[in-house]
């Protein structure tokens, strides 16, 4: 085919804008993952900060423990008899 300045015109390509025809399958399934994967900015650094969360509570909740008399007798008993020889 060819137009009006003699350019010989390309058939219509599926996924044209000009057109407006559909995209292949492929090509929508790689913009649907783009797509997922943009919206996840921040994701790894929110998931440090969740994991940090975590860490802290568990740190102080073990402070809690071991600070209590039991748990320090127990504690004691256990280095003293690590240390003695014999």
């Amino acid at each position: 085919m060819q137009n009006s300045d003699d350019r010989v015109d390309e058939p219509a390509r599926s996924g044209d804008v000009e057109t407006g025809a559909e995209p292949p399958p492929q090509r929508s399934a790689a913009r649907r993952l783009l797509g997922r994967l943009a919206g996840e900015r921040g994701a790894a650094t929110a998931e440090y900060a969740v994991a940090t969360m975590a860490a802290v509570g568990f740190a102080g909740l073990l402070v809690v423990i071991l600070r209590g008399d039991e748990v320090r007798g127990i504690l004691t008993d256990l280095v003293r008899n690590a240390l003695t020889v014999g």
